[in-house]
């Protein structure tokens, strides 16, 4: 009784209707019903085997990897994007805020077919590096553009909200001390953000990790090449569906553990962000 009090009493506090939380209660149980449902399909007894054949393990190194590869390229490429949408203006800005977020709302398949005709045989660039003697489609290097392509947005929008609630105020006075431009992201503009970025980093590798309709258009399917384990997965649900669920659970573990992460990273950063304010 005294919890259902207490709970009462911060719904009443914060001024939330009754009828919202019935309807977050709902919504919460579509997120974890589906999960339980998983995980009561699971064969416990046959778990440790079905997760460590030779196939589960070649796909879940191959996508450790090469998602922190593609979230490396997110950090090296998203961070100047964001400081760039966030500290500068332009004519066409929103275009290019549009086309850089795009990944989010595009199909992954239509995104693999684009890296595909850019990045092909046949594409607009991979014919020049198939003269050279390079080919990128097909190959782990594939796995990693196709991952950075749809993990990249994640970067750049946590940053550029983080870059925008912070304000200017301490880089103008770093620069009225006559701190060079360069210096003043070095050391004033990224340690107040430094939070956002590693959410970020960490979402981006949550997405890279899960990824699956661009990695098999532009990548494939090649057991510890391009098969990751979204794609063992799709994979073994026709062969062997209890492999397809015992996998699906420790896709779900490494999901929870890199929200968890991100959500810890994510709290530093709002208490800096009201700082800075």
């Amino acid at each position: 009784m005294s919890q259902v009090s207490a709970s009462r009493r911060t719904t009443e506090r914060f001024g939330v209707p009754r009828w919202v939380v019935v309807i977050a209660v709902v919504g919460a149980l579509f997120i974890v019903l589906p999960l339980v449902a998983l995980v009561t399909r699971v064969d416990w007894s046959n778990f440790i085997p079905l997760i460590t054949s030779p196939s589960a393990i070649d796909a879940l190194l191959l996508s450790l990897r090469t998602s922190l590869v593609a979230t490396v390229l997110c950090i090296v490429l998203g961070v100047p994007m964001a400081v760039v949408l966030a500290r500068t203006t332009f004519r066409g800005q929103r275009i290019v805020r549009a086309l850089v977020l795009l990944p989010l709302v595009l199909p992954p398949v239509v995104g693999g077919l684009a890296l595909l005709y850019l990045f092909g045989r046949r594409g607009l660039l991979g014919s020049t590096f198939d003269v050279l003697g390079i080919t990128i489609a097909f190959s782990t290097t594939a796995v990693i553009l196709a991952q950075t392509f749809v993990a990249l947005p994640f970067i750049v929008l946590s940053l550029e909200g983080a870059l925008r609630t912070a304000g200017t105020r301490y880089e103008a006075v770093a620069a009225t001390l006559g701190a060079r431009p360069s210096a003043v992201m070095w050391r004033v503009t990224l340690p107040l953000v430094l939070p956002a970025v590693v959410s970020g980093a960490v979402l981006s590798f949550a997405r890279a990790l899960g990824e699956f309709g661009a990695t098999l258009t532009f990548a494939g399917s090649l057991q510890g090449v391009t098969r990751t384990l979204p794609l063992e997965i799709y994979l073994q649900r026709e062969t062997d569906p209890d492999a397809a669920v015992a996998l699906s659970l420790v896709l779900v573990v490494v999901a929870i553990i890199v929200v968890a992460v991100a959500h810890g990273a994510a709290e530093p950063a709002r208490a800096r962000l009201r700082d800075a304010q």
